[in-house]
């Protein structure tokens, strides 16, 4: 059994693997140690030891994932339900149409994580009462025109979703051990970053000076009350190596931070969303 090897094909496939752990010398220095038959029979374990630490295998991870997951789904659903149903603040045509698509597609996220859960043997969280303008329950935070503020709602959304991307990248290494469950959250995973860009693109037809992606930790033009959803995405090296101007390429900053999305921790995600929770 070649460890160092495996150590690499793993590597390989999760460049950032021994960034969930102590780092790669700890690592090696602890395979290093394991001789004899005593020790190869212990093998095993060690590997499973060290993949629980990175990637929090066991079913109570899983279901704590998708709890947590459910919640940003409920939030998002709910924000979208009430965006379609108040008359007037979403254009006709297009706009409406995209939206409420987003809207079916928050709502289908929600029933199939409540599903989900309910099939692993635990019982879905239920949706906590929002407050959308960001109040903490008083309805009179900062956004307390979003559902009469046509650009305000697609601020709001735009940086909902955003938040989603990266939060859902944060906790895919919760789910390795359920393919089933990692395969259908990476492929919601997806769907909130085309919504993203979605958003994006209509805050642009209506105005609004920002990309389809994120540039460094650019808020797009919504201020610093968000300022949270984007901290880190200024980041420009990927598995230890600096894109900028990397191999003598013209690369700058804003172009290597716009190529990856940047995941965020759970205690980051719910602090975010902590002032939309009356």
């Amino acid at each position: 059994m070649n460890l160092f090897q495996i150590l690499n094909d793993i590597e390989k496939v999760d460049p950032e693997v021994y960034d969930k752990l102590d780092n790669r010398r700890s690592v090696m220095k602890q395979f290093a140690k394991i001789s004899g038959k005593l020790a190869l029979a212990a093998v095993p374990i060690a590997f499973g030891g060290m993949f629980k630490k990175a990637y929090g295998q066991g079913t109570t991870a899983v279901v704590d994932t998708l709890q947590f997951a459910l919640t940003l789904e409920y939030l998002e659903a709910a924000f979208y339900v009430k965006a379609v149903s108040t008359a007037g603040l979403i254009p006709a045509g297009a706009p409406t149409a995209a939206i409420t698509t987003i809207r079916d597609h928050e709502t289908a996220h929600v029933n199939f994580l409540k599903t989900a859960i309910t099939s692993l043997g635990a019982t879905p969280v239920t949706s906590p009462t929002f407050d959308f303008s960001g109040g903490n329950g008083s309805n009179n935070g900062p956004f307390k025109t979003v559902f009469s503020d046509y650009g305000l709602f697609l601020a709001v959304a735009q940086t909902f979703e955003d938040t989603g991307v990266r939060a859902y990248k944060g906790q895919a290494g919760n789910l390795i051990s359920n393919n089933d469950v990692l395969t259908a959250a990476l492929n919601i995973h997806s769907v909130e970053a085309r919504h993203a860009a979605h958003i994006r693109s209509m805050r642009k037809a209506a105005g609004a000076a920002v990309k389809p992606w994120i540039t460094l930790n650019d808020t797009g033009g919504i201020g610093t009350a968000v300022a949270a959803s984007y901290a880190g995405e200024e980041l420009t090296t990927q598995a230890t190596i600096n894109i900028v101007n990397i191999n003598g390429m013209s690369i700058s900053a804003n172009a290597a931070s716009e190529a990856f999305d940047e995941d965020l921790s759970k205690a980051a995600v719910l602090a975010i969303v902590d002032p939309f929770i009356a």
